[in-house]
């Protein structure tokens, strides 16, 4: 079970990725919110602190890897906030890109409950 009070921002464009995300997430303890794209995570972020950001790469009006690469430059704390990219792509250069960005971790969909919530744990400094 998550420690009480872990918050993630959940970042993708697909209305169903994003209530099987929280539904994963919620079952586990976390707090969650939601944002279509990159550009409402910026909003949600700047008004609120959150644990764990999982973000999906193809997305309108910003991606994710441009709305990690914003992140990054933000003021600490926020700028250190721990990204999960949740991707279709997987080829090399994909993975080099998200690490350039300051992504934290990266993996590739479809992604199991198990899987997100495991590493959503690590990724919040959650003893397994």
């Amino acid at each position: 079970m998550a420690e009480a009070g872990k918050r993630v921002l959940v970042v993708d464009d697909a209305a169903l990725v994003r209530l099987y995300y929280r539904g994963a997430l919620e079952s586990h303890g976390y707090e969650v919110e939601e944002a279509l794209n990159g550009l409402e995570a910026l909003e949600k972020i700047s008004g609120a602190a959150f644990d764990l950001l999982v973000v999906d790469v193809n997305m309108p009006q910003m991606d994710g890897l441009t709305f990690v690469a914003k992140l990054r430059d933000l003021p600490l704390p926020v700028a250190a906030t721990p990204v999960l990219i949740t991707s279709t792509e997987s080829g090399p250069q994909d993975f080099a890109a998200a690490r350039a960005a300051g992504a934290n971790f990266y993996i590739t969909k479809p992604v199991t409950p198990e899987q997100l919530v495991a590493l959503a744990a690590m990724l919040c400094g959650i003893a397994p």
